[in-house]
């Protein structure tokens, strides 16, 4: 009897088709109407979403050439998308080159040491406070990004930049949102970093349904895209927030609002989301459902709100995330 294959041929195939889940528990501990539905991107299997830009860009670098048998890769990261390339770049036999700041979670760089990948770590500026990573800081990891690849010959797998990002989330993340809920989305809010997620998918989401509210995330001191000052570069929420007033990816006409969310509250609610919900996650999941939940107070009261669950709570242990996790709102 003839059998098809149910087995993967490489892990790199197991990126994508995350669940999604009704985060019904903490809408009830907190008295709201309407619905959270969280994508758990953590389950892929470097840990967070950025595995999904990581196969895209570096699939779309293959097919158009730019990316030559067994060529070096090099990119800047907070960690996250650092990881899913070495996982990518170690199945599709391109060394991998990960430029981070000191700032980030040194869980982070052991991983992505774990899976091959040479990891070099740039100081911070000397006002800049340890696991809170600023534009400046970015700004020294880019100078250095830059300089390995002119002397690698490297390709530059920049996720601020390269479409596929994009792509990942405008061809799968955003799809497997609408195919999972039915449809039935109101708003969706993202925390952003390079901007990938938020713009694939709120571009997905504005071709099914204009009328699907699309929201941006930020710190509250450094909510630069928002048109507001930045009061204080650091912060704790790793992964995004660098006081960029432009990013690449975003497309104006589909931001419907900006939020912003503190240190305090994306911690909170990071905890809250373990204790209630069983999903350990990190500071930008916390300040993802923390918006969420703004908006179920405000403006999309009772509707539909979809998030993504962006990287495992154990990219945190060394931080003060989880430094006391029983501490948390109720």
């Amino acid at each position: 009897m003839n059998r098809s294959n149910i087995y993967l041929s490489s892990v790199a195939e197991a990126i994508g088709n995350t669940p999604l889940v009704e985060l019904n528990r903490l809408t009830n501990s907190l008295g709201l109407t309407g619905k959270i539905l969280a994508k758990l991107d953590y389950l892929n299997p470097g840990f967070s979403k950025k595995d999904r830009a990581a196969l895209q860009i570096i699939k779309d670098a293959k097919k158009s050439g730019e990316l030559k048998l067994g060529q070096t890769v090099v990119e800047l990261t907070s960690g996250n998308m650092g990881t899913g390339l070495a996982i990518v770049c170690q199945i599709e036999g391109h060394p991998f080159i990960a430029v981070m700041s000191k700032g980030n979670s040194e869980e982070r760089a052991r991983m992505m040491a774990a899976l091959g990948a040479e990891v070099i770590l740039v100081e911070q500026l000397p006002n800049s406070q340890p696991g809170q990573v600023s534009g400046g800081d970015l700004e020294l990891v880019e100078k250095m990004t830059q300089q390995i690849v002119e002397e690698r010959n490297a390709f530059r797998a920049d996720q601020f930049k390269r479409t596929g990002n994009f792509r990942a989330h405008f061809l799968h993340t955003g799809p497997e949102f609408i195919k999972q809920s039915g449809g039935n989305i109101d708003g969706f809010c993202d925390f952003v970093g390079s901007g990938g997620t938020f713009a694939g998918c709120a571009t997905a989401f504005k071709e099914y349904n204009p009328a699907i509210q699309c929201y941006i995330v930020e710190p509250e001191n450094a909510a630069a895209l928002s048109g507001n000052a930045v009061v204080n570069q650091n912060h704790s929420i790793q992964g995004g927030g660098y006081s960029k007033t432009e990013l690449d990816h975003l497309n104006k006409n589909h931001i419907d609002g900006y939020l912003s969310v503190t240190d305090e509250e994306a911690t909170n609610v990071a905890r809250l989301l373990a204790q209630k919900e069983g999903i350990f996650s990190g500071f930008s999941s916390g300040a993802n459902v923390a918006a969420a939940i703004q908006l179920l107070k405000t403006t999309l009261q009772g509707k539909t709100i979809a998030i993504t669950i962006n990287d495992s709570g154990l990219k945190y242990l060394s931080t003060d995330l989880w430094a006391n996790p029983k501490k948390a709102i109720s």
